[in-house]
């Protein structure tokens, strides 16, 4: 069907045959799908890559692809990665779409690369549901970009400094409190809020609460 099988050496008639063709892409798709799952670049990745790279480097060899297809491959693999860190969509569809141009044109017969195409996203799709669904696999891959650890007070996170050092000391305000102002504890000024409406300067006030950054006290009468 292709018309360069029967031309070229060994490497050029393998990977150009139509069967195997169809192999190369289901490999090069499925291990790339499988890498997600896989922390760091492991086995399915590194066999995508070679599977991509016999299929490339076979059609350029024999000539049935030239170096527009090949930016289109490479540019089309480079966009989909890009979608990793630049969610959204567009990015990942305009990568689909020139890998997918660029293995179509790679061949001599437009219609048998389309099939293979097909067959291959197939495969790739089944794998993607089986790891996800059959077996409830998480995608490895994109924890490298999603913070996945909660912020909460139990693991040590606090959004401001809890000054609970404070409570129960006694101090003076520097300004009215209408109801936040500046008070001064112990030669430090302190932004804080009155825990009534109002408390004028110069008063003595002890400190009642804290959350976070803001400090409540009270007048003391």
């Amino acid at each position: 069907m292709l018309t360069a099988y029967d031309e070229g050496g060994p490497f050029v008639q393998l990977a150009t045959n139509p069967v195997i063709v169809v192999v190369l892409l289901s490999i090069m798709l499925t291990g790339f799908i499988l890498e997600l799952f896989t922390p760091g670049f492991g086995i399915p990745g590194a066999v995508g890559t070679l599977a991509l790279l016999v299929f490339t480097v076979g059609h350029v060899m024999s000539g049935e692809a030239g170096i527009l297809t090949v930016l289109l491959i490479v540019c089309g693999v480079l966009f989909i990665l890009a979608e990793v860190i630049l969610p959204g969509g567009v990015v990942g569809l305009i990568g689909f779409s020139l890998f997918s141009a660029g293995v179509l044109f790679a061949g001599a017969s437009l219609l048998w690369m389309a099939i293979s195409l097909i067959i291959a996203f197939s495969i790739a799709t089944a794998a993607l549901i089986i790891m996800i669904k059959v077996l409830g696999k998480e995608m490895k891959f994109f924890k490298k970009f999603i913070l996945s650890d909660s912020t909460d007070t139990e693991r040590g996170y606090v959004s401001n400094e809890n000054r609970t050092d404070l409570i129960g000391k006694i101090g003076r305000t520097k300004t009215p409190l209408r109801p936040s102002g500046t008070v001064i504890i112990e030669g430090e000024r302190i932004d804080a809020v009155a825990e009534g409406v109002f408390i004028m300067a110069g008063k003595e006030v002890a400190i009642v609460k804290t959350e976070g950054a803001r400090i409540v006290v009270r007048e003391i009468e």
